[in-house]
């Protein structure tokens, strides 16, 4: 019997592959929103992080999201980000 494919994806806090469903998707919608996307399933460009607030700072610091969506995240959407982080997991 063949195994199901498992999808992984990389972290952009500490760069570690996990499984897709472990990690929180962050989105760029076609607007240019950035928000959760806590189902995964929301159209758009799509980044990861793990779901703790360390690996969102070092995404911020080192500008990993601001590099996947190939533009300037202000640091507003990194606090919403934050505080949505801490409601939700």
């Amino acid at each position: 019997m063949k195994q199901k494919k498992i999808p992984l994806r990389k972290c952009n806090g500490c760069g570690e592959q996990k499984e897709k469903r472990e990690l929180v998707r962050i989105v760029k919608n076609a607007n240019g929103e950035i928000s959760l996307d806590l189902t995964g399933k929301a159209a758009g460009r799509g980044a990861y992080i793990c779901p703790n607030a360390e690996c969102l700072a070092k995404a911020r610091k080192s500008k990993r999201i601001d590099k996947v969506f190939e533009c300037a995240v202000p640091s507003e959407v990194y606090d919403k980000l934050e505080e949505q982080l801490k409601n939700n997991v």
